[in-house]
Formats: C-alpha cells, structure tokens, sequence
C-alpha cells in the first residue's frame, strides 16, 4: 500500500523537475519528473509519494484526503495515549 500526500505548488522551475511544494505548511522541493506532459502551475494541487509528483489532483479530492489523513492521525494520537495513560482497573 503507498500512501501519497497532497500538496500545493508553491513555485515551479523552468529548467529543472523540481517544484517547491507546501506540503501540510512546510516547503518540500518535489520531483515534478513524472508529470513531464503536464503545465503544472502556482496553486495546483499534487499527489506526492517518496518524493515525486505521481498526479495532479482537484482541490477538493486534496481537501477530502488531508481531512482523512488527520482524522487518521486524531485516532492514532488517542490510541498512543489510551496506552500511556493512567491504566483503569
């Protein structure tokens, strides 16, 4: 199973494969190799896995899947904390 991470370009190069990408409020340079054929502009949102730009993606399927990938997130914070916390008898 790969899990890919939405981002939004920040800013493309002309001469190279690599775009500065705000993933989650935090600048990544991203591989944009894989999606030679497209125009990829300020403000498209990107599906990014190990790295690379593997497809641009809609606003809102970026939207649905960080709010999934928080909720994911919200669960498992609650869980590590079931476990450390006070036992109940």
């Amino acid at each position: 199973m790969c899990l890919g991470i939405p981002g939004r370009i920040v800013e493309t190069a002309a001469d190279d494969d690599l775009a500065l990408v705000d993933v989650a409020g935090v600048g990544r340079h991203i591989n944009t190799g894989l999606l030679a054929g497209e125009e990829l502009r300020q403000g498209d949102w990107i599906l990014i896995h190990m790295g690379f730009a593997m497809e641009r993606i809609g606003e809102q399927e970026a939207v649905e899947s960080l709010a999934g990938l928080q909720a994911t997130s919200d669960a498992y914070t609650a869980e590590l904390l079931s476990l450390t916390g006070p036992r109940q008898r």
